[in-house]
């Protein structure tokens, strides 16, 4: 079930938000992590503008902007800091469920989740809880092979590597295995990445 971050300091729209977006099948979170993020411009101690830069700054979720600011000035400064859209109330309770699963699916499309791990291979992080890291091609490219199979021979591996225009030795393979599980380690997924000896990895 997606999770999605609403900030709204209107009491009533943030009830009806919820309401809708429950019954469309969504959690609400009051705060990171989330799968988008809906936030108003207008609130008591920082603007939405700025909730978004810093938003911005550790995660790449989609975010939406929901408000009753409508110059063109505004809009184009939703999009400066980041903004995925921008919605102007009053808003059409479909339209706006059809624009949030319109992200959802995109952002699906370049990110995979197993266990609580999610690898975004646009940004090249991996993220666990509310920690992540950031990933080399290399390293990127193995955890997506270990992740879409139950079970990654080195061929497997090495063959993924070679048609995404990379190559590796099998020696170089460790270095990067290990430096991965260390990296998985510092995010608070350890022992992620398991050793089948003689075959390969698996998570």
């Amino acid at each position: 079930m997606k999770k999605i971050l609403v900030i709204e300091d209107d009491d009533s729209i943030r009830e009806e938000l919820c309401t809708l977006l429950t019954a469309n099948g969504y959690r609400i979170t009051d705060e990171p992590p989330c799968d988008l993020a809906l936030l108003d411009v207008n609130l008591p101690d920082e603007n939405g503008f700025e909730r978004c830069r810093k938003l911005r700054m550790q995660s790449a979720v989609p975010v939406i902007f929901l408000t009753a600011r409508d110059s063109a000035e505004d809009e184009l400064l939703g999009f400066g800091v980041g903004a995925d859209d921008y919605i102007r109330k009053p808003y059409n309770s479909s339209v706006l469920l059809a624009r949030i699963a319109r992200l959802l699916n995109q952002r699906a499309a370049t990110s995979v989740t197993v266990r609580g791990l999610t690898l975004d291979y646009t940004d090249m992080t991996a993220r666990f809880g509310e920690k992540s890291v950031e990933l080399t091609k290399n390293e990127t490219r193995i955890l997506h092979c270990l992740m879409q199979k139950d079970l990654c021979t080195k061929e497997n591996i090495f063959e993924d590597l070679w048609n995404n225009s990379l190559y590796v030795d099998e020696n170089t393979l460790y270095v990067n295995i290990n430096r991965l599980r260390e990296k998985l380690k510092d995010i608070g997924a350890a022992d992620f990445i398991r050793t089948v000896r003689g075959v390969g990895y698996r998570l």
